[in-house]
This record gives structure tokens, sequence and C-alpha cells, in this order.
């Protein structure tokens, strides 16, 4: 995710280089491990951006990229670095400083997003560069992929899975994690929040901001609380759209989001059987049976695409899980649906597609430099989301519990969705055959000694319910103070001209709403919600 910055110093200097070096030493560690002798971060936190043109041809003209180099590995600088691809929109006026966006995922790149969306964010270039990034891992920062055929893990999904015989699903879940690792790189076992937490505090004072301003919505909301809790005291003006849960494991996590989906897709087919184009008739009930039939059939016989791969069940259930995050998509849905179903057509629903479907291209390089925008592997999304969600998650069943657990977990999340169920219930699975992730989320993200922080859940949210919201606030402590969003879709910068003004207040002036309070449903419900991968 990429932006730009007005000309001013780059740093605010200490009075020596060792005073900066003993400054950083230590920075965003558990309390313990700064008691230790640590790295020397100091020379990545004395760059200075150097902004310049956009090279991609499809961007805006007024949108400037530039880069800065983080270590690969926080405990080992000197082992190697990789660099972390910027963009941004220059303040109109004078500026402030900057304000930082992430726009979900994980695995989602900033800079696209910023080069596509970055009109309804304008109103904060009257005090701010609009500035984002590509995390680690994501996009031109040194994209992860899965190559072909890495997604051995619908195999213990799809529907005539011999649940009977695990250990046989497992091992090609395991084969599919190596594979993983053999496309990704380096920067695989150095991916993860907490890592781009800190990546997000060396962008920070690169960009000459003594305190991180930021609008973070879904997955990004997760990185908004590690850095509170990581760097509390460079927090400045921190807002959480569509909040992510801290505390619940994946396996929760994924029923969670199928029920919201399938909430989603229910309002959708309410919609759709009302409206003459409807590609399933009128008949809401068998409108429902025709759409479970349709995703069983791709499984079963996967049709060819344009770009040269197949397009399976399960990449249709993820296409639609895209277009019900905004109700505005509903119209292009329906059409794409009934190309699908009436000629067989999938190009339309390709376009919905979260990481596009064919063969993974090759990224050329391996030194951590930033990759060409069309040397973007085709997978990077899925395996970017797969791999951090695996990174922030310590919960690693052993293959008996996994075996003995199957055939519950996969009754459980169908219950909860006969469409999104067995896609969620993959991205659990992937984490099979990981390394165990990160325990700081779970165990040290709370109780935050920082400034305020704007927490803003919407009621109707398909992927981040509301109680997330609630409970993330508890958890966060007297530093969050909620926002409650009584309309539908997700997040809701985007689609409420109140959740619009009140994160706007906050972040351009510092004017908070009072904790508790709530913005009424606008008239476009489900309209216009952040496009992110959760």
């Amino acid at each position: 995710m990429l932006t730009k910055l007005s000309p001013r110093p780059a740093v605010r200097r200490c009075a020596s280089a060792a005073g900066l070096a003993l400054a950083l030493l230590g920075a965003g560690l558990p309390a313990a491990a700064a008691d230790r002798p640590q790295p020397d971060l100091s020379p990545f936190y004395r760059q200075k951006v150097a902004w310049a043109a956009c090279e991609a041809p499809d961007m805006p003209k007024d949108l400037q990229c530039a880069k800065v180099t983080v270590p690969l590995d926080y405990a080992r600088p000197r082992a190697g670095t990789l660099d972390v691809a910027l963009a941004r929109y220059r303040a109109t006026g004078g500026s402030r400083g900057s304000v930082l966006l992430n726009f979900g995922g994980p695995g989602g790149a900033g800079i696209g997003e910023l080069a596509t969306e970055g009109k309804q964010f304008m109103d904060l270039t009257n005090g701010y560069d609009v500035v984002t990034f590509d995390p680690r891992g994501v996009g031109r920062s040194s994209p992860v992929s899965c190559g072909e055929g890495g997604d051995e893990a619908s195999a213990v999904t799809s529907e005539n899975a011999d649940i009977s015989h695990p250990q046989a699903l497992l091992k090609r879940v395991r084969q599919a994690a190596d594979q993983c690792a053999r496309h990704s790189g380096p920067v695989l076992p150095h991916i993860g929040t907490v890592n781009v937490s800190r990546d997000l505090d060396v962008i920070r004072q690169a960009l000459g901001d003594e305190k991180l301003n930021y609008l973070g919505f879904s997955y990004g909301t997760r990185l908004g609380a590690v850095y509170a809790a990581q760097f509390p005291t460079k927090v400045g003006r921190l807002a959480l759209d569509g909040v992510d849960t801290l505390t619940e494991p994946l396996s929760e996590q994924g029923i969670a989001g199928a029920e919201g989906q399938q909430t989603a897709l229910d309002a959708f087919l309410d919609w759709c059987t009302t409206d003459v184009a409807c590609p399933f008739g009128k008949d809401r009930r068998a409108a429902g049976d025709q759409i479970v039939g349709v995703v069983h059939s791709l499984d079963e016989n996967p049709v060819p695409t344009d770009f040269g791969g197949s397009f399976s069940g399960q990449d249709l259930v993820g296409a639609i899980g895209q277009a019900l995050y905004s109700k505005e998509l509903w119209p292009s849905l329906e059409r794409a649906l009934a190309s699908l179903v009436e000629d067989g057509d999938t190009r339309g629903v390709l376009n919905f597609s979260a990481g596009g479907i064919g063969v993974p291209r090759e990224r050329h390089r391996r030194d951590g430099g930033l990759v060409d925008p069309d040397e973007v592997p085709a997978d990077n999304l899925p395996a970017a989301l797969m791999a951090i969600n695996c990174a922030d998650d310590p919960d690693r069943p052993a293959e008996p519990r996994i075996t003995k657990d199957l055939k519950e977990l996969r009754d459980a999340y169908e219950k909860a969705s006969p469409v999104f169920g067995r896609y969620r219930l993959t991205q659990l699975l992937m984490c099979y055959g990981r390394p165990k992730g990160t325990d700081f989320i779970r165990d040290r993200v709370k109780d935050v000694p920082s400034a305020k922080l704007l927490l803003v859940g919407t009621r109707g949210d398909p992927a981040t319910p509301y109680r997330w919201t609630v409970e993330t606030a508890e958890r966060l402590g007297p530093s969050a103070v909620v926002l409650d969003n009584r309309g539908e879709g997700h997040t809701g910068y985007s689609s409420s001209t109140c959740v619009h003004r009140k994160i706007n207040d906050f972040l351009l002036y510092g004017s908070l709403p009072a904790n508790g309070s709530s913005c009424p449903a606008d008239g476009n419900d489900w309209g216009g919600g952040m496009n992110t991968s959760r």
C-alpha cells in the first residue's frame, strides 16, 4: 500500500546517532526482552522517504510512490532486509504529517486499493499526507505464493472427501504447506502482524512523524491494536473500523465468518428473487438450494477459464464472498451469476475473485527488493491471508486431535453455512504443517496504556461481528472508545456518512465521540463497505 508526503525533515533527530540508537533498542519488545541487549535498529530508523512518481502506467498522476527498508528478522537485523512499498496522496494545504491506511485482508495490498479508492479519503488530505503500504509478504513487498496446486487443503473439505482416512488428507495439506514455503522465499518465516507492526513504526519514523496517525479496516484493526500494544507512547490518532478479534482461535473465527457471510448471502437472495433478472427464479428457498448445487457441481467438475486455470466451486464461494461486502455490488453479482449459470461464462465471477484465478507467476527477486507490479503472483492475496493468519495464531492441534475432530469440524462449519462452511474450514486446515504462530496478540495485546483509540463496529457486518468490537474494546481497556454503527455491511467509513464524519473529525481535529454513542443506519445499507478479505 503506497503514499507520498510533504517536504519537511524526515526524522526528528536525537542529539547524536548514539542517542538515537539507545532510544531505539528494545523498541516494541516485551519488557523482559527489553532488559536484554538488543540489536541495533538505528540504521533503519534513520531512513528518509524519497518520493517520486509511481512507475506503473495505470496509477493516478497525483499518487507518489516510495519504499522503506526493514529487517527481515528484527532479532537479527544484519541477516537480511526487505523493502516495503509505499504510496501517498500529498496534503492539499498545510500538512501536520501523515495518516497511514491499511485496508485489511490480511493480504490486501494497500497501493492498488489507494489508487482505485483514493477519492473517499481526499477529505483527509486537508490536514495529512494520506499514505498506505504493501505489508511484508504482500503486493510488491516480497509477495508470498503457493505456486500451482497450492490449494491441497480443498481436498479435505470437498463434498466427496474421504474423512474416514484423514491421515492421507492431512498429508496433502502438509505437502501444500511445504509448497507454499518453497515458493514464498525467506520472508515466510517472518511474516505476521507483530513484524508488520514493527515495520509500521519504521515507516512512521521515516515519514518524520513523532506519533502514528492511522486508519485501519477489518484486519487493519488487528494491526492497529498490536501497534498500540508494542508502541503505546507513539500512538497519535488511531481509528479502527470493522474491529477484528484478538482472542478467538481461528476455528471460532471461521465459524463466525461463515455465519456472517451466510447472512449476507441470504440478504442478497432475498433481493435477487424479487428481480426479474435473477437467474434462480422467484422461489427464495429454491434459490438457496440452487446456489449450493452450483457450488457442489463446480467442485466435482471445475471448468476451464480464459486465464489457463480452472474454476471450482470453492473459487465461486470466494468470489461471492467478496461481492457480498457491499450492496452496491449486488446487481453486478446477479449478472455474473446469470452468465455462469446460463452460459457457463466465468468471466463475471472472476472479476470478484480475491487474488485472481490462473497460474501464479513466479516473482523474479529473492533479495528483498520490490517486485514489479506485473510480477506479483496471482495467488498472493489468499497465500498471504493464510500465512498471516497462521503466523498470528498459536494453536496447532496435533494430527491425532484433528483426525478425531475432523468430521465434527466439517459438520459444524456446514451448519454455520452450507455455502461458505467448507471454504472457511479450508483456511483453518491450511495452518496444519506450518510453524506455530505467536502468542503475543492473544496474551499481550490488552490494557493498552496509549492515547485514545476509536473503535467502530457495524451491527450488520458480515465479516467482523459487532461483538468483536465490544470484546476488543474491553480487552484494550480505558483507551478504547466505541462508536456503534447501526447500519449493515463490512465496515462503516465508506457506507455511513455519520461514521465517515466521526472518523474524519477524530483524525483531523482530535474530536472523539462519546464512548458507546451510535450512528444511525444510512439509506444505503450494505453499500460501499471496504472490500477486505476476511
